[in-house]
């Protein structure tokens, strides 16, 4: 790991995924679908300020931070993939359920990619830009880690890329999908680390 070939990746750390009052989140408790929200919930208190904590790690040091979210072009999300459109998953450019949260914000010319499918990189030219940078390991956080982050995991595994995935920096629905993605994770796609250990390794570059 080095400065000038290393990128934080903040998946999907928006209202619409990232807050239990907006987006599906809050759709789900309409319908009386509370399973999992109160889980995701503690887990995102724990996610965020860490990866505030990476994120100014990596800031301090020139490195990138990149930031990819789910948003549709069209206000009707016809552009969506066929998944996002079972799933309703839906979140508008303009609104603020396509918003990155206000405390993770990207702060000058960082990166942002909108995506219409579960892989960072499917619906994007992530991997054209990130090659541009020479960036080469890839840092990942966010939600949810056993859908967008582990997709992204994997094919960026598949691209060649040397991937971590921040366990405590990345939130999900149960202990068990966390868990679960973890232990693929680590065996097959990437390393799995905590924050603490990569701001340590941070601390050598």
């Amino acid at each position: 790991m080095r400065r000038d070939d290393t990128a934080l990746v903040v998946i999907d750390m928006q209202y619409a995924c990232a807050s239990i009052d907006h987006g599906i989140h809050a759709q789900r408790r309409a319908m009386g679908l509370t399973n999992g929200l109160d889980y995701l919930g503690e887990r995102l208190d724990l996610v965020v300020p860490n990866i505030q904590r990476l994120q100014a790690a990596f800031r301090e040091r020139g490195m990138e931070v990149v930031f990819v979210r789910i948003c549709a072009k069209t206000k009707d999300g016809r552009d969506r993939s066929k998944a996002h459109k079972d799933l309703d998953n839906h979140s508008p450019d303009g609104t603020r359920e396509a918003e990155i949260l206000d405390e993770l914000a990207p702060v000058g010319d960082e990166m942002v990619f909108d995506k219409t499918t579960g892989s960072a990189f499917t619906s994007t030219n992530l991997h054209y830009v990130l090659g541009n940078v020479g960036i080469r390991n890839l840092i990942f956080v966010g939600t949810m880690t056993g859908g967008c982050v582990e997709s992204s995991v994997r094919d960026a595994k598949d691209l060649g890329y040397g991937v971590v995935m921040v366990e405590d920096a990345c939130a999900t629905w149960s202990h068990a999908l966390q868990e679960a993605s973890v232990m693929v994770v680590d065996e097959v796609f990437g390393k799995v680390k905590t924050t603490d250990e990569v701001l340590e390794a941070l601390a050598a570059v």
